[in-house]
């Protein structure tokens, strides 16, 4: 199946916000081609079936935080007017149970197959991140064997050297 949205752009949608991975009502709607109006119907029809686990509003400050993020103008000028929601991973699942359009399917398919890339991509790195710090801490002792061997190289106390080889005095 081709791709509707390119992945990038999906990954450019996903914010972090509550120590969260997080999508926007706003740019889930224009994903699913509904405006943001009739996807907040949907969901408040169906409520029951998004708890704050899955979805939240955002607070004020975390609003405009996400205002300077994606350079919004301002309320009048066509920015946002309210608080939007913000849908975790399990409530972009879970739209599709309230969103039944084929293409909402097909687009909420690829948001899942982007956030489980992403999860799969920051296990990666953790495993690299893990390896490091244990290379880091075996490699520590063996230079710590080289740089006290240097210091006692520059240290000016040390004996004098014999000389080695043969001079030829004229």
């Amino acid at each position: 199946m081709n791709d509707l949205i390119p992945t990038e752009l999906i990954e450019n949608r996903i914010y972090l916000f509550r120590e969260q991975r997080v999508m926007i009502d706003r740019d889930l709607a224009e994903m699913y081609g509904v405006t943001t109006k009739v996807l907040n119907q949907a969901v408040s029809r169906n409520m029951e079936r998004f708890p704050n686990d899955f979805m939240f509003k955002l607070s004020l400050y975390e609003a405009k935080r996400l205002r300077s993020q994606i350079v919004t103008s301002n309320v009048g000028r066509g920015g946002i007017r309210w608080q939007p929601y913000a849908f975790t991973e399990q409530g972009v699942a879970m739209l599709s149970s309230v969103l039944k359009s084929p293409r909402a399917i097909a687009v909420n398919i690829q948001i899942i197959r982007t956030f489980t890339k992403l999860r799969a991509m920051l296990a990666e790195n953790d495993d690299l991140r893990r390896k490091i710090e244990a290379m880091e801490k075996q490699y520590d002792e063996n230079f710590a064997v080289v740089f006290d061997a240097i210091r006692r190289m520059l240290d000016d106390n040390a004996e004098p050297k014999v000389e080695i080889g043969f001079r030829a005095d004229n």
